[in-house]
C-alpha cells in the first residue's frame, strides 16, 4: 500500500529559513508577539497535519530541509507526519554569525536531491524564506535548472514586510529586551524567477493571514494538479 502511494501521490520537502532574520515580529497576529519563524512553523505544522483550514497531507510523502548559511535535511521523506511536525517545531534560527546566512541554493539542491529519491508522479519543493542568496556553494538559477530538468517544482514563498520590519533584541549587558527596527531584504525577482522556471508561482506574506492563505493556495492547487494527472 505504502509503495502505491509512493508511486501515485505526492512528494514534497519543506525548505525553511532559520536564517537571523527569521527573528522579525512583522508576521505576529494580533493576539500574540511571534517571530517570522513561529509563524511558518505553525503554518507547515497546519500544512501536513491539518488545522486552521486545511485538511493535511496523509496521503503525501513530506521531509523538511533547514537552512541559514548551510542547508541539512531535518527530516527525509517520510508518512510518519507526526514525528515531521515535531522536528519542526524543535526548528531554531541559527545561533552564531558562522552558522547565520541565507544560502538558498544549496537549500534548494539539496531538496532536489531528496526529490530525486523517490518516483512519486508529483515532486514539489515549498520554499519559504525572508532573504536573498548570500551564502552557500551553488547558486539558485543552478538549483532551479536541476529542479526543471527533473520535473520538480518550486513555490516560493517571501516572508515578511516591505521596507523595515520590527525585531526584538536583548542588550546584553542588562538582559532587558527591546523592540528595534530592521531592514527587509527580500529578493522577489529572484525568487519568481526559480518558481516560474519550474511552472511554479512565487507569493510574498506580509502577515500571518496572509501565509495562510498562500500555503491554502499551494494545497488547493497540488490537490487539483493530482486529480488532473489521473483523470
Amino acid at each position: 500500500r505504502q509503495t502505491e502511494i509512493q508511486r501515485d501521490g505526492i512528494a514534497m520537502m519543506m525548505v525553511v529559513d532559520t536564517s537571523s532574520s527569521m527573528l522579525a515580529l512583522d508576521l505576529s497576529p494580533d493576539y500574540v508577539e511571534q517571530t517570522r519563524l513561529d509563524v511558518v512553523k505553525e503554518t507547515v505544522v497546519n500544512f501536513v497535519q491539518g488545522g486552521n483550514g486545511l485538511m493535511g497531507r496523509s496521503n503525501d510523502m513530506v521531509g523538511l530541509i533547514r537552512f541559514a548559511g548551510f542547508a541539512d535535511t531535518t527530516c527525509p521523506l517520510t508518512f510518519d507526519h507526526l514525528n515531521l511536525s515535531g522536528l519542526t517545531q524543535n526548528l531554531e534560527v541559527a545561533s552564531t554569525p558562522e552558522e547565520d546566512g541565507t544560502a538558498i541554493g544549496d537549500a534548494l539542491t539539496l531538496a532536489v536531491s531528496r526529490l530525486s529519491e523517490t518516483e512519486a508522479e508529483s515532486r514539489v519543493i515549498i520554499l519559504l524564506t525572508d532573504g536573498s542568496n548570500n551564502a552557500g556553494e551553488e547558486t539558485p538559477q543552478v538549483a532551479a535548472s536541476l529542479a526543471e530538468s527533473q520535473g520538480i517544482t518550486i513555490y516560493s514563498i517571501g516572508v515578511g514586510t516591505n521596507g523595515v520590519a520590527p525585531i526584538r533584541l536583548t542588550d546584553p549587558r542588562t538582559g532587558r529586551s527591546k523592540v528595534r527596527t530592521m531592514p527587509v531584504q527580500i529578493d522577489d525577482e529572484l525568487l519568481e524567477s526559480i518558481a516560474v522556471q519550474t511552472d511554479g508561482r512565487y507569493y510574498r506574506a506580509t502577515n500571518h493571514q496572509g501565509l495562510q492563505q498562500i500555503v491554502a493556495t499551494i494545497d488547493e492547487l497540488e490537490k487539483t494538479i493530482l486529480q488532473e494527472m489521473f483523470n
